[in-house]
């Protein structure tokens, strides 16, 4: 029986308080456990993980950390919800009332078929429609036959047609007359984005005329329709090409600073300039980045709101969208998972709209099923997770609060090196930008090569027996400027060879696992070397239990392939390895991999007849690529 004191203190009164010094000590024991003997902040620092932009987590967070930065640069205190700078919301009840906007995006060029999905979804719970218009949707002519029977007083509306945004923003607007919507009770977006077009296509030419005819039309949506928004300041072709979060906010706040100039310059104050922004960004499963991300642009919009003149009018309209870099191609089912998890993240983040992409995504138009799911998952946060009816629920972590800081400093530092260069157009056209992602690009790249950045189905896990997902294919998006980059891309093209040598041949290639020794010894390396080779389209075919030398060599003579991996313990392998390499080169292996590190049996194991080891952190992309070259996989 727990007897409470009766004094009013709490139970922990009575204990000394620990110190972050005797924590770091046993840190250091832990660690000493694992074979690293290093003292003090090396513990810590052993501990910590890199991040893009500079940042690097810690593994603990104390109150110092979370106090907010001084007033200064792009780092101010938190606030209050509501209040600048913006960090923890741009109301003060955030989304308490009734959960964020739940805005599904539609692409599909039939109008009639775009129209009976667009009332599903807002017969379901959808409460925006995000309606892709021209080459890459629904035409122009047909906006009005894809929203029949939609209450545009209602349910906002929110386009996105490249190059054609004004024809297509002037038939919208039409619509609104058309239909008897009162000009004060028109709701939406007519999502004009010359800048992150030009960063698109490479049309850049094309800027200063669509800037105009973005102007005209914010200056029309302030006189006759003030809750509908002209411009969109879309992140989505910065984070598309591979760019950091830091990256992805930079470039946002330099085309909304130009905006905000073009704006100025036609005649609007600062504060209707900025009521004619809508700002949208990525949301990834990384919650916690995403959340800081959602909070960090906040901040730095404020910033720029108070260098105008108008602090009051920094209160940013955010629409995050689940990122389409995180979406696979293969097993994408996982991808329900992924995008729950960054719809959790921009919820918490304090977005004021969330759009789910389906997670056939990348494979062509969404079916209902999928189309559901998406919205669903946004409901299920809401409504039964009660996710919405706290205000800032990351506000007052240590560990957001510090990167919100961080993350929004470096934000900051790019965006002025972008003003420094002549501001977003120009930084665009040099290849300012677009050399900055590519290498960000290229960094990830690596770590996603090495599997340090696992993609479940793919690079893990994977199922070479899948059933493939067919999906209507989906209009071509606009090319010709920044690269669009997924996760899966260097693994998708070797996937694809395998799927080409099986449609040519009747089978994929084969990889022979000699497993050595009994089960017990061999299953964890068995086991990864499965995984590593299946990330490749290589199919494993595994030896006789308990296997020794002779038998794996007699049983690889079967197995209908040139390539061999030896796996089993180390212990197994001091004895075994070298005779049973000998053994299958005898058989006729072209290339026997061994799994693990070789350690100092390296030279012993490579005159045996090993040809290469494959461990943990190597680079996966570049063995199977070779490996699919030597087995003369197209």
């Amino acid at each position: 029986m727990t007897v409470l004191p009766d004094n009013g203190f709490p139970l922990a009164a009575g204990f000394p308080h620990a110190t972050h010094e005797q924590w770091q000590r046993l840190v250091e024991g832990v660690l000493r456990k694992s074979g690293k003997d290093v003292p003090g902040t090396a513990a810590e620092e052993a501990l910590c993980t890199a991040l893009d932009d500079g940042l690097v987590v810690q593994p603990l967070y104390t109150a110092p950390d979370g106090g907010g930065g001084e007033q200064s640069g792009a780092t101010a205190p938190a606030g209050l919800p509501g209040f600048a700078p913006f960090t923890r919301g741009g109301t003060p009840a955030g989304r308490v009332a009734g959960g964020w906007d739940v805005r599904q995006r539609h692409s599909r060029p039939d109008a009639s078929r775009t129209n009976a999905a667009v009332l599903a979804d807002l017969e379901n719970g959808v409460s925006s429609v995000w309606l892709t218009v021209g080459d890459a949707g629904v035409p122009v002519a047909g906006i009005g036959a894809a929203l029949e029977g939609v209450h545009l007083d209602l349910a906002p509306v929110v386009l996105e047609a490249g190059a054609e945004f004004d024809s297509a923003a002037r038939e919208l607007l039409r619509l609104f007359d058309e239909r008897g919507v009162a000009p004060e009770a028109a709701l939406g977006s007519l999502g004009a984005d010359p800048l992150g077009h030009a960063a698109r296509t490479g049309a850049h030419d094309a800027v200063a005329g669509q800037t105009a005819q973005a102007v005209a039309l914010a200056e029309l949506c302030h006189q006759r329709y003030p809750q509908v928004r002209a411009l969109v300041v879309d992140a989505l072709p910065y984070h598309s090409a591979g760019g950091s979060a830091a990256q992805e906010l930079g470039c946002s706040l330099a085309t909304a600073v130009a905006y905000l100039r073009g704006l100025t310059a036609a005649g609007l104050d600062v504060a209707a300039a900025c009521g004619q922004l809508e700002f949208r960004y990525a949301a990834t499963a990384d919650q916690f980045l995403t959340i800081a991300k959602l909070r960090a642009a906040r901040r730095l919009w404020a910033r720029v709101a108070e260098a105008s003149g108008a602090p009051a009018a920094g209160a940013q309209h955010q629409h995050a969208v689940t990122s389409p870099v995180m979406m696979a191609r293969r097993d994408p089912w996982v991808n329900m998972l992924r995008t729950t998890v960054a719809c959790l993240a921009a919820g918490t983040g304090g977005a004021d709209a969330v759009t789910v992409l389906p997670f056939d995504h990348t494979l062509g138009l969404p079916d209902d099923f999928a189309r559901r799911i998406a919205r669903n998952t946004s409901t299920i946060l809401v409504e039964e997770s009660h996710l919405a009816r706290v205000i800032d629920p990351a506000g007052g972590s240590w560990y957001v609060e510090r990167l919100t800081d961080e993350l929004a400093q470096a934000a900051w530092e790019w965006f002025q090196e972008i003003e420094r260069a002549g501001g977003q157009e120009q930084a665009l056209r040099s290849g300012l930008i677009a050399g900055r992602l590519a290498a960000t690009w290229e960094r990830r790249s690596e770590k996603l090569a090495a599997r340090s950045e696992p993609v479940t189905g793919v690079s893990e896990f994977p199922q070479l027996v899948e059933r493939a997902v067919v999906r209507d294919p989906a209009p071509a998006a606009p090319g010709g400027g920044l690269p669009v980059v997924h996760r899966d891309d260097a693994f998708e093209a070797l996937r694809a060879r395998s799927d080409a040598h099986l449609a040519a041949t009747g089978a994929r290639p084969r990889v022979f696992l000699a497993t050595l020794g009994p089960a017990a010894a061999h299953t964890a390396r068995a086991g990864f070397a499965a995984n590593l080779f299946q990330a490749g389209g290589i199919e494993p075919v595994n030896g006789p239990v308990p296997g020794a030398p002779d038998t794996a060599a007699a049983a690889f003579a079967d197995a209908g392939t040139t390539l061999a991996c030896i796996c089993s313990s180390d212990t197994v392998y001091a004895d075994q390895a070298a005779d049973t390499a000998a053994a299958l080169k005898a058989a006729g292996a072209r290339q026997v991999f061994l799994a693990g590190r070789p350690g100092d049996r390296r030279d012993a194991y490579l005159a045996s007849g090993v040809d290469e080891f494959v461990f943990a952190g190597g680079d996966v992309v570049a063995v199977l690529t070779s490996v699919l070259d030597r087995m003369g996989v197209a």
